[in-house]
């Protein structure tokens, strides 16, 4: 009997067939996203290593990364992402908090505010901020009339009204995460921490603001990612006046004809997105 076990044929195990279902359902989409995403950046970076003449170079690197203008330029791009993340994120964290408070009909009305915008296009709602900036514009008259001023002032083409118009754009972008994460706050935490003894300080950056991290990490990931790399902001509120990576990508293409180098600027304004993303998924971990 025992001879007769031994010699009996070894039957391999079937193949994992749920394995073989998820892989079913995962290519077609990995399929997609390496066609619409990974493929147009590897073009894209392939781009930005050619000569023109089939060769491979660094030059044009080496001029976005080399020349104090470009280096302005980028700087110029990190200044505006870095303020406009800034403000929002002051304005929208306590606005979260008053939105999730709110209840019945003033909460939708809240609601609506932030998401009606949402629907219109970037471009209408720069043009909307250029009608209100400019010298007979709806602020300059309402200031004349009040008698605050005698002669318009200079709102439009300015870093103000660039920043002010790119706040106001992105942060819906800002307080939406904030909000999904504080309105399932549990209260019970903070009056715990005060009946413990804890000043209202401490229960805020030691139990409120940790609890939060996560919208606040998604947040500013969002709005710096958009506002750093925002073409129609800039182009209408200031114009010539602060050059930003993406108003160069654009020149770079459209009137220089200089793809290789509008490439180029393109992955370093990729790669700064790329750290903001990682840098956010790293801060957004529980610690272990």
């Amino acid at each position: 009997m025992t001879d007769a076990v031994l010699s009996a044929p070894i039957v391999k195990p079937a193949p994992d067939r749920e394995r073989l279902a998820a892989f079913g359902f995962v290519a077609p989409s990995a399929l997609i996203i390496a066609l619409v995403f990974v493929l147009p950046l590897a073009l894209l970076l392939g781009v930005s290593v050619l000569d023109g003449k089939g060769g491979v170079t660094s030059a044009h690197y080496v001029r976005l990364l080399g020349t104090p203008y470009y280096l302005g330029v980028i700087w110029n791009s990190l200044r505006l992402g870095l303020l406009t993340t800034l403000i929002a994120f002051l304005v929208s964290y306590p606005a979260a908090f008053a939105l999730a408070r709110a209840r019945g009909a003033l909460r939708s009305i809240l609601l609506a505010t932030l998401f009606l915008p949402l629907a219109a296009s970037v471009i209408v709602k720069a043009f909307a901020w250029t009608i209100l900036l400019r010298s007979d514009g709806l602020i300059n008259e309402t200031l004349i009339a009040l008698h605050i001023i005698e002669d318009p002032i200079r709102m439009i083409f300015t870093q103000t009204a660039l920043i002010v118009g790119a706040v106001n754009i992105f942060l819906p972008f800002m307080v939406l995460p904030i909000y999904a994460v504080v309105a399932q706050l549990d209260g019970r935490y903070a009056e715990a921490a005060a009946t413990l003894g804890a000043s209202p300080l401490v229960v805020f950056f030691r139990v409120i603001l940790p609890l939060t991290l996560p919208g606040i990490v998604a947040g500013v990931a969002l709005v710096f990612s958009l506002s750093v790399s925002a073409y129609v902001v800039p182009t209408l509120l200031i114009g010539e006046k602060y050059p930003t990576l993406a108003t160069t990508i654009a020149k770079a293409y459209l009137l220089a004809r200089e793809p290789g180098f509008g490439a180029a600027a393109g992955v370093v304004l990729l790669a700064i997105a790329v750290i903001v993303v990682a840098l956010s998924a790293r801060l957004s971990q529980e610690p272990k």
